[in-house]
């Protein structure tokens, strides 16, 4: 409890979230779930797609090699375990203002995009996920667009 208040402060002050040690109620875990759930829609994660997970995580959480392939690791788990998308996406919503949850719509539609096209079950992933975080379909489809391209 008083770490997640020492994390609290930390955020409102602007210092930077730990690079590692993704709890539960961690928002890039959460967003990092999603991301490997809509990776591994037409399989496994392949290498190839395992390490476009990497460079699209690292950038945006600011994070180092090792961090970002811990934060795979613990996503990868989290997704497992995961019922469904809303134990996720209202973290999010809790967490992060409505152009922090496009940039992850936008994240997610690179993973879908990573093998150059978008089936029709991770468009339907994509609509559910967007829904759920309140991304309004015009701008679901203007990211989609931007990615595709």
């Amino acid at each position: 409890m008083l770490s997640e208040i020492r994390m609290f402060f930390a955020e409102l002050t602007g210092d930077a979230k730990p690079q590692a040690n993704f709890a539960e109620n961690d928002y890039r875990l959460a967003a990092a779930a999603l991301l490997v759930h809509v990776a591994t829609l037409d399989g496994s994660l392949t290498d190839e797609a395992r390490a476009k997970l990497h460079a699209v995580l690292k950038g945006p959480f600011n994070l180092d090699d090792a961090a970002t392939e811990e934060l795979i690791d613990a996503a990868i788990a989290a997704d497992r375990d995961a019922i469904d998308f809303y134990h996720f996406t209202r973290l999010i919503n809790r967490t992060l203002d409505d152009d922090a949850r496009r940039r992850i719509v936008g994240m997610m539609w690179e993973m879908v995009y990573f093998d150059g096209k978008a089936t029709e079950f991770e468009d339907n992933v994509m609509w559910r996920v967007s829904d759920l975080l309140n991304i309004p379909a015009r701008d679901r489809i203007e990211l989609r667009r931007r990615v595709s391209e």
